[in-house]
């Protein structure tokens, strides 16, 4: 079996060197790191992560809770905080919550007990407080994602109430006075902040909030095609629809479909997150596109800097994203420079 000091020697160097070099515990140029490295290639040395652990107190692990294989802006988010973790030897431990607060429970309990170093968590809306709590107490360094809280912990997501103003603002200029919305899951800070984008737009547009305009899409597929459904087919249905996340713009589309209602020659449609295949669509969908790589970098980032130990008060990061003016809000390919 190939040893760290059999790593030392090809690279001539000390073991100590070796192990600071491979657990990041002080500072190594990155000349000798390069020979190091070189030499665990060279040798085929597997570092024994277990007595790591016993030696540094690290298990060089980061815990990931959220929804990323139900909710699909979750998944890329994922791939962004693994690449950040990667680059200072971390491994990511995932875990699917479903959106369920019972489950989310057990896996943090499950995150704690394995001693990860730092989760990063997108709570489900209804576990918000008791997973707080639960994190706080055992101190393990934290970062939300995407769902904020009341600043216990650092936070990162995107800037949600203006860029849906914004959109609110686009639909009205296009003379829609009738805009509805498919609003998210209760609880979550995404939903109120949309909601209140929303309210924004419409106020900026000289609009007036019409409750009957919105309804619940619960940040599922399903439930926003059969609201979407109940809202076009009610007396005086609006020309406009907003979704406030990807699934249920999934929904929204499905349901429309099902009314046989053409986007945008019957119903304009705007949503919130951009979908990698969005510009592929007939028409190319318009979406408020969030800064996924930023978050999930920056996110990390600022985990790793807690774990390392820094003690600073709490930051909270809410990144702009991109309004990605397409076809489905009525806009022409004259309008948009094609």
């Amino acid at each position: 079996m190939v040893k760290m000091a059999d790593v030392a020697a090809t690279a001539g160097v000390s073991i100590t060197t070796v192990s600071h070099a491979l657990n990041n515990t002080r500072p190594v140029s990155d000349e000798l790191r390069a020979r190091v490295l070189a030499a665990v290639r060279d040798t085929g040395y597997t570092p024994n992560s277990v007595a790591r652990a016993l030696v540094t107190q690290s298990t060089m692990l980061i815990g990931v809770v959220m929804s990323f294989l139900s909710n699909p802006f979750f998944a890329p988010l994922v791939t962004h905080i693994d690449r950040t973790a990667r680059r200072r030897g971390y491994t990511l431990l995932l875990t699917e919550n479903h959106e369920n607060a019972t489950d989310e429970a057990m896996q943090v309990k499950v995150m704690l007990d394995r001693r990860v170093d730092g989760i990063i968590i997108a709570p489900a809306a209804r576990n918000l407080h008791e997973v707080i709590s639960r994190l706080t107490a055992s101190g393990t360094p934290t970062v939300l994602i995407d769902r904020l809280s009341e600043g216990e912990f650092d936070e990162v997501g995107a800037d949600n109430i203006e860029p849906t103003a914004q959109m609110i603002e686009h639909l009205a200029a296009h003379g829609h006075t009738r805009i509805g919305c498919i609003s998210g899951q209760p609880g979550l800070s995404t939903t109120s902040e949309r909601l209140t984008g929303y309210r924004v737009g419409l106020q900026r547009a000289g609009l007036l909030f019409d409750r009957k305009l919105v309804r619940a899409g619960a940040s599922q597929i399903e439930p926003a095609r059969k609201s979407v459904k109940a809202l076009m087919t009610g007396p005086n249905p609006p020309t406009a629809l907003f979704s406030a996340n990807n699934a249920m713009t999934v929904g929204m589309l499905r349901g429309l479909r099902d009314l046989g209602l053409r986007v945008p020659d019957d119903v304009a449609v705007g949503a919130f997150d951009d979908f990698e295949w969005a510009d592929l669509m007939s028409p190319q969908l318009t979406t408020v596109a969030q800064p996924i790589p930023q978050i999930g970098s920056l996110a990390t980032k600022l985990l790793l800097r807690r774990i390392d130990g820094y003690d600073g008060p709490t930051e909270r990061h809410a990144i702009p994203p991109l309004l990605q003016v397409r076809d489905s809000c009525g806009c022409n390919q004259v309008e948009l420079g094609r």
